[in-house]
């Protein structure tokens, strides 16, 4: 099995900072890409921002220059800097790993619980 912990979300004022965190847990082999993604309420899940296993990046043009997402290769980690945040950035962010190898075999993609970010004035 594979799961994954997010933590970090929480309320930050307008223009505020967060950061947040998502550790893989499991008999992982490899991870293809990582990334981050958010559904705010009535909304569909969009990406935020992914990171791939050779280190290529991906944003969404909403959060080009105020977030920031890193990844721990050794420790199965991915990480999203918020920074400048504002009343849109509100949603449930979810954490995914997409092609994730186990040492048994492919395992799949795999999809974090979720953790609340709420931006206010």
């Amino acid at each position: 099995q594979v799961q994954l912990a997010e933590s970090g979300g929480g309320l930050v004022q307008i223009g505020g900072s967060l950061r947040l965190s998502c550790q893989a847990s499991g008999s992982i082999f490899a991870i293809d890409a990582m990334g981050w993604y958010r559904q705010a309420p009535g909304q569909q899940r969009e990406l935020v921002a992914s990171v791939s296993s050779s280190g290529g990046t991906n944003y969404a043009d909403s959060v080009k220059g105020r977030f920031t997402i890193s990844r721990d290769y050794v420790g199965n980690a991915v990480y999203l800097e918020m920074n400048g945040l504002q009343a849109e950035d509100t949603a449930v962010y979810y954490c995914k790993c997409d092609g994730v190898y186990v040492h048994s075999g492919y395992f799949g993609d795999q999809w974090g619980q979720g953790t609340q970010v709420t931006v206010s004035s």
